[in-house]
């Protein structure tokens, strides 16, 4: 039995490293020209963050290829009355299954560890590559033209030239007017500034040395050293919850859950106050509805993670399911062609599965439904159709 076992999982790893192969290859250059195209970035930008899309790929590529590949080998065992031998020879179809299984096992094991560390790391590091790239951009623009602003965005920055090894501005003249209205602006002239972007906070940071500063209503005078922001959309947005671990998804559900009791607490406080006194105006002032605002914004927020941390699991959990239903299924469909077998186990599942996970993922971001059991029906319904198939593949 282990000799028999271990020549279909041989077998089964063997077709299953080399569709993996290809799918990746094709997937990774529709994943770069769609990050490239997105970002704006260049030949040499998208050539750095191909090793960077690769974990990202491999969740969604894993559970179909892993899919096909049990299709091709109990497919084409069952096709050459492998099966029926082992059958004559008093072998359980579950001893020969058994090796499918192990293998959806380690496979589910590895996509929760792709999720959880190894895509979270790789989407920093193509955020950082975005980073040097418009920054690179920012520079050549102010280095051949000595300019740039944007009226939408409300600043202008002109320079007498700039040191490109040291990323340093020379005389710089800053105006900054946030768009309509003007609490904000300031308008900086130094003798030397340095320049980063900051994606995460959707920042430009100025580090202005020997600057005079006039900041209407807040300073105006000379400054040695000082650092000021310049709040702006870079493209990059705000950190997606598929972007954190495991740990720091529920070190943000702790955080948003404390600010969102204390934010209730204070508001019912005022409420209270308001009414007891007769104070109703309170109730319509800007400061009461943002932190009601804020409030709303907390919920939805934990709603998102919380979605993702349960899809997490439950999508890693699916390379097991795919194989307990693809295995029986490819060995009943014996006399059929492993693409003729893979598409209509396949089909089922794209036109059932996916769109019942999407529409679980949509309910429990909306908070309609809860997304520890909710994550979880896509599978569930695998798993019934799965005992359907292996219930007659053991007996027939």
């Amino acid at each position: 039995m282990r000799i028999l076992q271990r020549y279909i999982l041989i077998e089964l790893i063997r077709v299953l490293v080399l569709i993996i192969g290809v799918m990746t290859v094709l997937l990774v250059f529709v994943g770069v020209f769609r990050e490239a195209t997105e970002r704006g970035l260049g030949p040499l930008q998208a050539l750095q963050i191909i090793p960077y899309i690769v974990p990202s790929m491999l969740p969604f590529t894993i559970p179909a290829t892993l899919l096909l590949a049990v299709c091709v080998v109990y497919g084409r065992m069952s096709a050459d009355y492998e099966i029926t031998a082992a059958k004559a020879a008093g072998i359980n179809v579950m001893s020969l299954l058994f090796p499918a299984f192990f293998l959806g096992g380690v496979l589910t094991v590895f996509s929760l560890l792709l999720n959880d560390q190894v895509i979270p790391w790789s989407m920093r590091n193509i955020e950082r590559i975005v980073t040097l790239a418009m920054e690179d951009i920012f520079f050549d623009v102010l280095s051949s033209q000595n300019l740039v602003e944007d009226p939408q965005q409300g600043y202008s920055i002109s320079v007498s030239s700039v040191d490109r090894d040291q990323r340093r501005l020379i005389m710089p003249n800053i105006r900054y007017t946030p768009r309509g209205h003007s609490d904000g602006s300031f308008v900086a002239q130094a003798r030397e500034a340095t320049l980063r972007f900051d994606l995460e906070r959707q920042e430009i940071v100025l580090h202005l040395i020997d600057a005079w500063l006039d900041a209407p209503g807040k300073m105006q005078g000379r400054v040695r050293d000082k650092e000021i922001s310049l709040p702006m959309e870079l493209g990059g947005g705000r950190i997606k919850p598929r972007q954190l671990t495991i740990n720091d998804i529920e070190d943000k559900l702790k955080s948003l859950r404390d600010d969102s009791v204390k934010l209730a607490e204070t508001q019912a406080i005022e409420t209270a106050f308001a009414l007891s006194l007769g104070e109703f105006e309170t109730l319509a002032t800007d400061d009461f509805q943002t932190r009601g605002s804020a409030i709303r914004r907390n919920l939805s927020q934990s709603r998102k993670h919380h979605t993702e941390f349960h899809s997490r699991f439950a999508v890693s959990c699916s390379c097991f399911f795919f194989v307990f239903l693809g295995g029986p299924f490819a060995i009943l469909q014996a006399r059929r062609q492993f693409l003729t077998t893979f598409f209509l186990c396949f089909l089922p599942i794209l036109l059932v599965y996916y769109p019942v996970l999407l529409l679980m993922l949509s309910l429990s971001k909306q908070g309609s439904v809860h997304p520890g059991w909710a994550m979880w029906v896509g599978n569930v319904i695998l798993l019934v159709s799965a005992g359907f198939v292996l219930q007659k593949t053991v007996k027939h």
